[in-house]
């Protein structure tokens, strides 16, 4: 049997779904150390990237500052932390945490610094205040790129987290990892395909989250120009004097 044929039959057992070991299980522990995850990156990233956005100083400087974590290793974190004395899930969330602030804080920082100018001027001209000229205007104008930063930080997130398995954590990842042990490879090519299956479905979910979120005036403006017609079209007005004119007026 090739390793193709053990995955389908690996995932087609309904032992292998339910217990505390089972698919079902592990894969509600791999959402619970995503969520903490990406909730404690959006506790830092968030308010950091809202502040210099908004002030629109530094905010190259924190992106850059940001970035530069994205050079350390998931699994260099992982191992510093079990060094450390913190195994299982807490070291993923820690690692995973730090692995999410950049996009967070990248399209944050960037969705308010792109507000168009005249429209901050504007509401500025009609006496808005800067916390309200905040919250009433540049956050719902960054809203789409903030959303993108965090559909980006969770599915990263997401691909991630297996990763909790190697010092002891729970998640999808187990099931990779004892396969492995056990040299049974279909059983790890069923676990990365729960693993890149939870991730598509993420990706989905928070792709229409993203679009219910967005301005309806901001939709509307993105969405192409349709002419719908319906029947044959009649003649130009310009076109329909012009051809009148050249052919004269007709007898009764």
């Amino acid at each position: 049997m090739d390793i193709v044929q053990e995955a389908v039959a690996w995932l087609n057992d309904p032992l292998n779904w339910t217990g505390s070991n089972g698919v079902l299980a592990l894969t509600a522990a791999h959402l619970r150390v995503t969520l903490l995850a990406v909730l404690l990156a959006a506790v830092v990233a968030l308010p950091a990237g809202v502040w210099l956005g908004h002030a629109r100083r530094g905010g190259t400087a924190g992106v850059v500052l940001a970035n530069t974590t994205r050079a350390l290793p998931t699994l260099a974190l992982l191992t510093l932390f079990a060094s450390a004395g913190l195994f299982g899930n807490t070291a993923t969330v820690l690692a995973c945490a730090v692995f999410a602030v950049p996009p967070l804080l990248t399209n944050t920082v960037t969705g308010l610094g792109d507000v168009d100018r005249d429209v901050v001027d504007a509401a500025r001209g009609l006496g808005m205040s800067s916390r309200r000229r905040l919250w009433e205007v540049e956050l719902p104008l960054a809203v789409p790129l903030v959303a993108a930063g965090v559909r980006t930080a969770v599915v990263q997130v997401l691909a991630t987290v297996p990763l909790a398995a190697l010092v002891g954590g729970t998640s999808l990842g187990s099931i990779i990892v004892n396969g492995f042990g056990t040299q049974r490879y279909g059983q790890v090519l069923a676990g990365g395909v729960l693993v890149a299956g939870l991730c598509l479905v993420a990706e989905g979910v928070l792709a229409v989250a993203q679009r219910l979120l967005t301005p309806r005036g901001l939709r509307e403006s993105t969405r192409p120009a349709r002419r719908w017609r319906q029947g044959r079209p009649s003649d130009p007005p310009v076109a329909a004097m012009a051809s009148s004119s050249s052919n004269g007026p007709t007898s009764a």
